[in-house]
């Protein structure tokens, strides 16, 4: 069953909803330019590679999705669901595709990952996001270029391109901070490194809850009987696969560095209680005697020595620091201190 019901005579609106980030015409050249949303409804593919990109959240863009796109229940859900997860979905020559992309947006974290949605039938895509995706511009920058995708399947291979490339950055980022911990380790340091180590590794599974299923996803989509991915494209995307599957493998590293710097600090701490009990107790032990010392002399009981001796409280002081002396030199003979 084809996820398209026939375009024709569907009204189109003169005036586009607010939820349309663009509409672009692809001229085959590299480059595009803004295609009037009141032809949109009377596009063909002879005039070139439609691309329309929504704003999901708008309910305008999603009364058009669901009334004049075009589109069946099962693409307009797949392309309005605010909870989703990376896949592959086609319907004999159409294509649903939802990928994952890095959220490098100001005052974002990187763990919290911005969804893509894409419908395309191999001459037009419709496409939609809540938030922006910088990979989204980097594809917008090369057309205006001159040097962009010059048709849909170009445009889903290039899109798809440069969300993995996106990734590169933030994952040789954790790389960095694990080998920051891993030195800072090595030199004995332990304050706040707990933190960072959960941090790093909060990401980490953040980040590869989404890349293990899109791998799946791009595995899918390699493999797709699709009559418009020709064979050149199709291994790019063998080749964009490769990289995702690289930059899971170094985040499973990443996450082993963690866990092993984790339990090094862990012993690094232990090491460190278990030093200061253990001067805790030689000093106790040293005190121990000293203690029985200077009790015994202290009781009040008659015929104690040197009651009646000017010089007994120097003679017990002596006698307590040749006891301790004594105590510590034998600790040193037999290595306990």
């Amino acid at each position: 069953m084809s996820a398209v019901r026939p375009p024709h005579d569907l009204p189109s609106d003169s005036k586009p909803p607010q939820g349309l980030v663009h509409a672009l015409l692809l001229d085959g050249a590299g480059t595009c330019r803004p295609y009037d949303w009141s032809l949109v409804g009377a596009w063909t593919p002879d005039e070139g590679s439609l691309w329309l990109h929504f704003d999901f959240e708008d309910e305008s863009a999603q009364n058009w999705l669901r009334d004049k796109s075009g589109l069946n229940d099962i693409a307009f859900s797949s392309l309005t669901n605010a909870e989703t997860r990376p896949r592959a979905l086609n319907r004999g020559d159409n294509l649903l595709l939802t990928l994952r992309g890095i959220n490098m947006n100001p005052g974002q974290e990187p763990d919290d990952m911005v969804s893509l949605r894409m419908w395309t039938n191999g001459k037009k895509l419709i496409s939609t996001r809540r938030r922006n995706l910088i990979s989204t511009k980097d594809v917008l920058d090369e057309l205006d270029a001159g040097n962009g995708p010059r048709n849909t399947v170009e445009l889903l291979v290039v899109w798809t391109e440069r969300i993995t490339g996106r990734m590169t950055d933030t994952i040789e980022g954790f790389e960095d901070n694990v080998l920051l911990i891993e030195e800072r380790l090595l030199s004995g340091e332990t304050t706040g490194i707990r933190t960072e180590l959960a941090t790093l590794r909060k990401q980490i599974i953040s980040v590869r809850r989404y890349l293990a299923p899109q791998r799946e996803a791009m595995n899918r989509l390699v493999a797709e009987n699709l009559s418009w991915l020709d064979d050149l494209n199709r291994l790019r995307l063998r080749e964009i696969n490769d990289r995702l599957i690289r930059h899971i493998e170094d985040m499973d590293e990443v996450r082993d560095r963690a866990v092993l710097a984790q339990e090094e600090l862990a012993s690094r701490i232990a090491e460190q209680m278990n030093a200061r009990s253990y001067l805790f107790t030689v000093a106790a032990v040293i005190f121990l005697p000293l203690g029985f010392l200077t009790g015994l002399m202290g009781i009040n009981v008659g015929g104690m020595p040197g009651i009646n001796n000017d010089y007994a409280f120097w003679i017990v002081v002596l006698l307590s620091a040749l006891v301790g002396i004594g105590l510590t030199l034998i600790f040193k003979m037999r290595r306990w201190l």
